[in-house]
């Protein structure tokens, strides 16, 4: 597509070229020789030899130049045609001339200096929508290339997110067959209509913001059998997840997170909170969750998480995403606010 609009970039350069070199040539013809009987079509004819010339060149000439990058093999390729077609468009013109004050004009020297003088400068104006052309294709290339790079490491990205999830996932799984929980066989469930939503509907660039939502509220549910029900878990939405889509899989780093640093255990004190708030396109994303001392230690990282999605959003959200991290002494929240389609 960016080749193609970028082809009819050169085009209408090179149609708006002759349409004002013709304008001119004509209006020179009738303001000079208005007094005088004056075949259009002789306009033309030197127009038609020009052209041939020029496009001579930029077909032909410039392309061999480009490959063997020979400038004086170009230059006598050049100049031999541009002679012989320089002479005989001063030869036709001189032969189809009425014999007055015009036809005088067209024997003198001035005159052929003029003509191959104004041919070369032409010839060498649409030899640079040459390079321009050049130019267009290279930057669409380069484009081109950029933007696959982009989706692959957005898809690169998506893939380091699946083993992250698994990781926690039958981390949790384990757990429960261990402990030989009645919750195990939903548990598995659950995790089956994650891996759904995870092989097939995260697959594409956006997906509404219900899905999303559903596929966290299901890990929500994992978590609260795993904890036994007993860590207050709030989940709050405002306005209307189908009207909207986002990149799948953008939000539930921050939940993961948010139970991986926030809950110890079945501790009594621990607690986690979650809000969506829609208005229109704007969305704003809030997770807290307690900060135990217990926990974890101060300094241990989330891992390749955090910086996953961070990236993600700089790729999936250039300039619509404002991310806010708060390290409180009871709490730890962040605020994502992301500008939605």
């Amino acid at each position: 597509m960016n080749s193609l609009i970028n082809k009819h970039r050169v085009l209408s350069l090179h149609l708006l070229f002759w349409c004002v070199y013709l304008s001119f040539n004509l209006y020179q013809v009738s303001f000079f020789q208005r007094d005088e009987p004056y075949d259009w079509w002789r306009v033309l004819l030197g127009m038609s030899f020009t052209m041939t010339i020029a496009y001579l060149n930029y077909f032909v000439m410039l392309p061999s130049f480009l490959r063997h990058k020979n400038l004086g093999r170009f230059l006598l390729e050049f100049a031999i045609p541009f002679t012989l077609l320089i002479a005989v468009r001063i030869f036709l013109q001189r032969a189809t001339s009425a014999h007055n004050e015009h036809s005088r004009y067209l024997y003198s020297t001035f005159f052929v200096v003029n003509t191959a003088v104004i041919t070369l400068l032409i010839t060498i104006f649409i030899g640079t929508l040459r390079f321009v052309k050049e130019w267009f294709e290279l930057e669409a290339k380069k484009q081109e290339i950029e933007n696959e790079r982009l989706v692959s490491e957005l898809n690169f990205l998506k893939a380091q997110i699946n083993p992250h999830f698994l990781f926690n996932t039958l981390n949790n799984l384990y757990y429960l067959a261990y402990s030989k929980s009645d919750n195990t066989t939903e548990v598995i469930a659950k995790l089956s209509q994650m891996m759904r939503y995870m092989i097939h509907d995260s697959n594409y660039p956006q997906v509404p913001l219900s899905k999303e939502i559903e596929y966290m509220q299901s890990y929500i549910s994992l978590e609260r059998l795993r904890l036994n029900n007993q860590i207050p878990i709030q989940f709050d939405i405002e306005g209307n997840p189908d009207a909207v889509k986002i990149a799948p899989l953008i939000l539930i780093t921050f939940l993961e997170n948010a139970f991986k640093h926030g809950v110890n255990g079945n501790n009594p004190a621990a607690w986690v909170k979650l809000a969506i708030q829609l208005n229109g396109k704007e969305c704003v994303y809030t997770v807290e969750n307690s900060k135990l001392q217990s926990a974890h230690s101060e300094n241990e990282k989330s891992g390749i998480g955090l910086q996953n999605v961070k990236r993600r959003l700089e790729l999936s959200y250039p300039g619509n995403y404002e991310l806010n991290v708060s390290d409180l002494p009871d709490r730890y929240s962040i605020q994502l606010k992301l500008i939605l389609s």
